[in-house]
């Protein structure tokens, strides 16, 4: 089994938007949405769904916006 950033996609109830994507990133999407699909043994999934837990990932694991939140969260407590 392929180790991706993204294990598992999980459903809840959307906020919709609406963005573009340059042509290239949509074909690693349905590049992704290949491979995760097989790695499952699943029926292909949308490329859309992937969107939002791979931002959601990307946040999750990036060390600045973790520490830049924490000290925002640090300067609004002590005001």
């Amino acid at each position: 089994m392929t180790k991706l950033k993204l294990d598992d996609v999980i459903e809840d109830k959307p906020v919709k938007m609406t963005i573009e994507f340059p042509a290239e990133i949509y074909s690693d999407l349905l590049d992704y949405a290949t491979v995760i699909s097989a790695d499952k043994k699943e029926a292909k999934r949308k490329p859309e769904k992937l969107v939002v837990p791979m931002i959601s990932r990307f946040m999750a694991t990036d060390r600045a916006l973790a520490k830049a939140r924490r000290a925002v969260q640090k300067a609004s407590g002590a005001g």
